[in-house]
């Protein structure tokens, strides 16, 4: 099932900005048209110079990286005090397909695509496709006004979005939803590992035989395995930490090391030594917490809770 974009941003009294004409027919044909349409074979190294493929792929990805320039550029300056990496994530959700997907859909830009007759149906429902030809859309006005006139639709566009990505983030690393009272973002004090937040957000299915997930867990750990579970259902995996400071021996208890099977203990506390917490975000969504003596322990145990929120039970 595809996930629905979690942020309803207020766009205030003006509204939901409205999308800039593409003054080219050329571009704003290529713009809406999917490599579907005209089928042409993909294993191919490269057109020739007077055969270019005329579907929007390459649109598409000329506004990626249009779109990852201009929301950086709007985030340092919405938030200044912001460090890379919380700055890093809140760009992924902001880019991301969900968001992208739901932005398309408000302009309705899947129901202008050029698509194969066939596959019509699937591909406008499809998250990715409508994400894709918002990317298009901004590849397509970048090629056809500039710089100047993408960032003058989309800063008004996406900072919503970013302001509500800024909350959701600042929640993860444990602090309030609100800003300083400087006006600029507060960075995270834990050693937080950079998450990989991709614009990906399709949910699919698990496929390994449900009664063969506990000897699996056996075989090669929660961690892997969970990470195994997470690659099969393209899902994407963010992990938050917080270092509890020095812990005794109740503090053990839950540590286990990932590389052996589940109840290795990793190894005697001492009253010096840290406790990590971390919590395993799948998409935005919290799907399990653990602690341990290491980051890596930690996971393990935050690991063996998401396969249960993934409806695997394990030993």
């Amino acid at each position: 099932m595809p996930r629905p974009c979690p942020f309803r941003p207020d766009f205030g009294p003006e509204g939901f900005p409205p999308i800039p004409k593409i003054n080219s027919d050329a571009i704003r044909q290529q713009v809406f048209t999917h490599r579907s349409y005209y089928a042409r074979p993909t294993h191919i190294f490269e057109d020739q110079p007077n055969d270019l493929s005329p579907d929007n792929e390459k649109l598409e990805h000329l506004g990626d990286t249009v779109l990852a320039l201009v929301v950086t550029d709007m985030m340092i300056k919405a938030f200044p005090g912001l460090h890379v990496g919380p700055s890093t994530k809140i760009r992924a959700l902001v880019v991301g397909n969900a968001t992208l997907a739901d932005i398309s859909l408000r302009y309705r830009l899947p129901y202008r695509l050029r698509l194969h007759a066939a596959q019509a149906i699937t591909l406008r429902a499809s998250t990715n496709i409508q994400a894709d030809v918002f990317e298009s859309y901004v590849g397509g006005l970048y090629k056809d006004q500039g710089l100047a006139a993408v960032e003058k639709w989309l800063h008004p566009l996406l900072l919503p979005y970013a302001e509500e990505a800024y909350k959701f983030v600042r929640k993860q690393y444990g602090l309030p939803e609100t800003r300083s009272s400087s006006g600029t973002a507060s960075p995270p004090e834990s050693e937080s590992e950079p998450g990989s937040l991709s614009p990906a957000t399709q949910h699919g299915g698990l496929d390994m035989e449900e009664e063969s997930i506990p000897q699996a867990a056996l075989a090669i750990g929660h961690l892997a395995l969970f990470n195994q579970q997470l690659q099969k259902a393209n899902l994407d995996i963010e992990w938050v930490y917080t270092e509890d400071g020095d812990i005794g021996m109740e503090g053990l208890l839950g540590a286990f090391d990932p590389s052996g099977t589940p109840g290795d203990l990793v190894h005697i506390a001492t009253r010096t030594t840290p406790m990590w917490t971390v919590k395993a975000f799948v998409n935005g969504e919290m799907y399990g917490s653990g602690k341990g003596t290491s980051k890596k322990a930690a996971r393990h145990v935050a690991a063996k809770e998401g396969l249960q929120r993934l409806g695997i039970n394990v030993w």
